[in-house]
């Protein structure tokens, strides 16, 4: 099975926060705002180039103040995010999600269902909010519609290479193995805390996101 980088997500307290500390960054400009109900959210995207000439999306996503609170905890352990936006997480795609789930973690989470406007996709979403090795394992994405990349700005962003920094680096290798196929571009390191580093070719040269 054929497993794909589909977006890395940037987390901020508050959205427009988020996007000008990423636009400046960068040096873009990102898409409008979205917002995902069932889970209290709100996101702006833009979209980036894979070294395979594909397209995947950078996300900077925050708790909506506007939205009720889910009873259940937010994606990307939004609801104890605090201090500056930081990459926070990967969202790799599968063609099968039901057999991705079998061969990811135990506690990796559920398979949920989601719709805004013309866009439907299931994701697995963590119990805790949290995923595997403290957030390095990615999310995983099915897409049952269009996907959005093709309607988003796209100011000529190239994906380079993902580095994750983990105290169990050998442990994560061996989860991600199954998903080979989207760590093309991924270096997994051992490290004292847990990090997420992403360089993203810009006009103005390479960027270092973390």
């Amino acid at each position: 099975m054929t497993y794909q980088i589909d977006h890395l997500v940037i987390s901020a307290g508050d959205l427009e926060q988020g996007r000008d500390w990423a636009e400046t960054l960068l040096g873009v400009e990102f898409g409008p705002r979205g917002e995902h109900q069932d889970m209290g959210t709100e996101n702006r995207l833009v979209a980036m180039t894979r070294p395979d000439g594909e397209k995947a999306y950078l996300e900077v996503i925050a708790p909506d103040p506007k939205a009720q609170r889910p009873d259940f905890p937010r994606w990307f352990d939004l609801d104890n995010f605090g201090g500056p936006p930081k990459l926070t997480n990967w969202v790799v795609s599968c063609p099968d999600l039901e057999e991705a789930w079998e061969l990811a973690p135990a506690n990796v989470g559920r398979i949920m269902s989601f719709q805004r406007g013309d866009y439907a996709w299931r994701m697995i979403v963590p119990e805790t909010g949290i995923l595997p090795f403290d957030n390095c394992f990615p999310a995983l994405i099915e897409w049952h519609s269009a996907h959005p990349v093709p309607k988003l700005p796209d100011p000529g962003l190239r994906f380079r290479r993902l580095k994750i920094a983990h105290p169990d680096a050998e442990g994560l290798r061996a989860v991600l193995a199954p998903f080979v196929s989207a760590m093309e571009n991924v270096r997994i390191v051992q490290a004292q805390t847990p990090a997420m580093t992403a360089e993203i070719g810009t006009d103005s040269g390479e960027i270092w996101i973390a």
